[in-house]
């Protein structure tokens, strides 16, 4: 995978990289305890700075480590498929989501 030309980037070639960043869906796919989300619950981000609103603080901190790789279009760790990354909320029994990047349009 080679990486983008940034010493020779133009305005437009910035502009093109930016227009793929997002959006991003999150959803909760597992829940192990007491939470406000419910299964099932989905949000998106339309890109990495504008965060989704409704979705708590605890669960945003961990977000923010993985939304611009995700943005970038870095593989996930997960061998199954390379498209998701699965994100466990930051409390012991806490909710996992799975995060993705998606089309412009799907959210």
């Amino acid at each position: 995978m080679k990486p983008p030309d940034f010493e020779n980037m133009t305005d437009d070639d910035y502009h093109a990289l930016w227009d793929e960043l997002g959006p991003i869906e999150i959803k909760m796919t597992e829940k192990h305890g007491q939470c406000k989300h419910d299964l099932g619950d989905t949000f998106y981000y339309e890109n990495p700075y504008k965060k989704p609103e409704g979705v708590c603080n605890a669960l945003l901190h961990v977000l923010d480590l993985y939304t611009w790789r995700i943005a970038l279009g870095f593989p996930s760790w997960e061998a199954g498929d390379r498209t998701v990354h699965r994100i466990h909320c930051p409390d012991k029994t806490g909710t996992v989501w799975e995060v993705r990047k998606i089309e412009r349009g799907d959210a």
